[in-house]
């Protein structure tokens, strides 16, 4: 068994981790304003927004691989833009995974921030505003400190969802060793050429890091719940 983990290449493991992490600090930014937005407008758009945000989550992620496969290509105007203007190639490398990502990852941030949102305590949110602070000022250091629990899951579990990815990543990165050839990936191909001892090896190791995330979160949150009186 040591001898067979030895020879194992656990650089795909790395590059998810890497993966994981950018994509979930780019969500996070981009998330936080929007899952505001939604918890706080009554716009008759509010649904539509709500759908086409949580579209990644029905949608079979070959489909939606394959449309952004399309749009970043260097046959579509923006790819084509990028290539030409900025000599950046957006798909088959590890920046096409950061952008598939994003869009696949993309509910499992914002529903549970947008969630944590709607339930604080609306008095709250109207005493900052009385007392001087501006919306960025009162989400900043109102609102979040107030939503732990939501915040922590929203980001690990983004973060774990990331890691598991598979056929999204696939379609727009294929399966480049150091660039693109992220853990799932290379269990996928272990199978394809029947390395099932090593498909094992990889397998278990994506569900015990899954089991700790998940078993992670409830007991973190479980706690903070009972810190904030939830």
């Amino acid at each position: 068994m040591i001898d067979i983990l030895s020879a194992l290449d656990f650089e795909p493991f790395l590059l998810s981790f890497k993966l994981a992490g950018v994509t979930t600090l780019i969500l996070f930014i981009l998330s936080l304003p929007l899952a505001w937005y939604l918890s706080q407008t009554k716009s008759k758009i509010k649904p539509v927004i709500e759908a086409l945000t949580a579209l990644p989550i029905v949608l079979p992620p070959s489909v939606l691989g394959f449309y952004i496969l399309v749009t970043l290509s260097a046959n579509s105007p923006i790819g084509a833009f990028f290539e030409e203007v900025f000599d950046i190639k957006l798909v088959f490398n590890f920046t096409s995974l950061v952008i598939a990502s994003c869009f696949y990852s993309l509910p499992f941030m914002v529903q549970p921030l947008q969630g944590g949102f709607e339930s604080l305590n609306k008095n709250m949110l109207e005493a900052s505003f009385l007392s001087g602070k501006g919306k960025i000022e009162t989400v900043l250091k109102v609102a979040l400190p107030n939503i732990k629990p939501a915040l922590l899951t929203a980001i690990i579990v983004t973060f774990a969802h990331t890691v598991g990815e598979f056929g999204v990543v696939l379609m727009v990165g294929g399966s480049i060793p150091g660039e693109t050839k992220v853990a799932s990936v290379a269990i996928y191909e272990m199978v394809e050429i029947l390395d099932y001892q090593a498909a094992h090896i990889y397998s278990a190791i994506m569900i015990i890091l899954s089991f700790i995330v998940l078993l992670s979160v409830y007991i973190i949150n479980g706690r903070l719940n009972k810190k904030f009186g939830v």
